[in-house]
């Protein structure tokens, strides 16, 4: 079985603690987690979701040049995009300066190889800025993903709620360019923000039934293509 986590950094923030935390597996490999305003928030052990959440987007845009990462977390969902070889302009929005210094420090591999990568630039930043108040990057973008929640249901900060209303989700949808998406990542099914999305654009619910420590989850993601 794993053992207990062990912090190997911390930060007080304005918006609470965030903690970066190791274990051994029972492989013998190392599992990361991320523990943001006291709450976990994920962890290395599973990263299917987050490599779904790239993929169904990827595949879903002809030419995903310029693509926008809403949330750093483990860096696993920027990691797939990279991949992609499409992608020659990756932007990842993170709130949480300390998380970005984690990154270029390398303090977890994937983490490390974003921070490094010349197709990646970090950005210490609202996740919301760049596409509701016109701040710091700017589109347009082929693709945007937003990975900062687990849904608009499950806030992991409540000033992240103006993200998912109809005028915020307007103003990312015109800020794409033509043929792009939109890609939101959720921890449960969220049919307010389907409905919402639905008014202003074609939208996929994609759900993803996951085994997590034994227990059988569904997970959603919401595509939106103008």
């Amino acid at each position: 079985m794993d053992s207990t986590p062990e912090t190997i950094a911390a930060a007080e923030t304005p918006r609470g603690q965030i903690a970066l935390r190791e274990r051994p597996a029972a492989d013998g490999s190392v599992v990361h987690e991320l523990v943001v305003a006291g709450v976990f928030a994920m962890d290395s052990a599973d990263t299917s979701t987050e490599t779904a959440l790239a993929e169904r987007s990827l595949e879903r845009v002809e030419a995903p040049t310029r693509v926008l990462v809403g949330g750093l977390g483990l860096g696993f969902t920027a990691w797939q995009v990279l991949k992609d070889r499409r992608v020659q302009d990756l932007h990842v929005v993170e709130i949480e300066e300390d998380l970005v210094q984690w990154a270029r420090l390398g303090l977890t591999p994937t983490l490390g190889v974003l921070a490094r990568h010349p197709r990646v630039t970090l950005h210490v930043q609202d996740a919301a800025s760049p596409v509701t108040d016109d701040g710091e990057p700017v589109g347009p973008w082929d693709l945007v993903l937003l990975d900062v929640d687990n849904g608009p249901s499950f806030l992991v900060h409540r000033e992240n709620e103006r993200l998912y209303s109809a005028p915020a989700l307007s103003s990312i949808l015109a800020q794409l360019a033509p043929g792009g998406a939109l890609a939101i990542w959720a921890a449960q099914r969220e049919p307010d923000l389907l409905a919402t999305l639905t008014g202003l654009a074609t939208t996929e619910e994609v759900l993803l039934p996951v085994e997590r420590q034994g227990r059988s989850l569904e997970y959603a993601l919401y595509i939106a293509r103008p």
